[in-house]
């Protein structure tokens, strides 16, 4: 469920509207979704998406951590991070909850 926006090299225009808008205006549409976000280190954020940059450094709100569980029987409490940053280049993955995006168009 998760979307790959990219950006390479200078915007081509489509319908007037260049690449680089595009992928704004999809992100645009993801503000204040439920995301789910897993790391390098196995550690998974959830938490409302609110911002990113060029460096695809991500800032959740009301983020929650789960750790990588070694039991598959076990899974632990979550721990309440609050507003987190995630640095870019220990993103995994990101996945956008299915209930968030059913009010969104265009997905």
């Amino acid at each position: 469920m998760a979307s790959m926006i990219e950006e390479n090299g200078p915007s081509t225009h489509q319908s007037g509207v260049s690449s680089s808008s595009q992928a704004r205006l999809k992100l645009d549409g993801l503000l204040n979704k439920n995301m789910r976000i897993r790391m390098t280190d196995g550690r998974t954020l959830v938490g409302l998406f609110l911002c990113t940059d060029r460096d695809c450094n991500v800032i959740l709100g009301s983020a929650q951590e789960f750790l990588k569980s070694t039991d598959t029987f076990s899974q632990g409490e979550p721990r309440v991070l609050g507003l987190a940053m995630i640095p870019g280049h220990h993103v995994v993955s990101i996945e956008v909850e299915a209930d968030s995006l059913e009010d969104t168009q265009g997905f």
